[in-house]
């Protein structure tokens, strides 16, 4: 009798199981990446190589594709970088008499993140990318510069995703 009992609420567990899976559907997102802004923060690090003082952004954005096909592998990042064609692109601006002016750096701030995913199979994928901007400040032209950007991914099959602008930040605080 107990055994039956356990095979009948092992068999009512399973079933109900599938059921409530089967109410779940994959999110249905563009195969265009989209992204919003999340969040701005910043440390302050010595380069150990250099001494040279570094301002470290992080820049988090939320993401959603549709097929899943974000981030790159080793090869594809090697590849990509003797082409300069980054899977991250960030545009930075600088406040100038209260004014957002786009300037060019010394180094692009642009770069690449690895896969999201590792199986190949296509699937919706959401969630947020976290990425590192290192500022050295030594020569950097202005004290309490306030600085944000402007950012867009792009995905394995060259969509690109919308542009997103960050919060601003100060940046060079001696």
């Amino acid at each position: 009798m107990l055994m039956k009992r356990i095979t009948l609420f092992f068999l009512v567990c399973v079933f109900s199981g599938l059921i409530l899976a089967s109410c779940f559907k994959d999110p249905d997102f563009s195969f265009t990446p989209q992204i919003s802004f999340n969040s701005i923060s910043k440390t302050v690090r010595i380069d150990q190589f250099s001494g040279a003082r570094k301002d470290s952004i992080i820049v988090a954005i939320n993401f959603q594709d549709g097929d899943g096909d974000l981030g790159l592998n080793a090869e594809e990042i090697g590849k990509n970088a003797k082409a300069g064609d980054f899977n991250y692109i960030v545009k930075p601006f600088r406040k100038v008499k209260g004014k957002f002016t786009e300037f060019k750096p010394n180094e692009t701030f642009s770069g690449f993140f690895p896969r999201l995913k590792q199986d190949e199979k296509l699937a919706p994928l959401e969630g947020k990318l976290s990425y590192r901007i290192e500022i050295e400040t030594a020569f950097w032209p202005q004290i309490r510069d306030t600085v944000n950007f402007e950012i867009f991914i792009k995905d394995r099959a060259g969509n690109t995703s919308n542009v997103i602008t960050s919060d601003p930040i100060i940046i060079n605080v001696k």
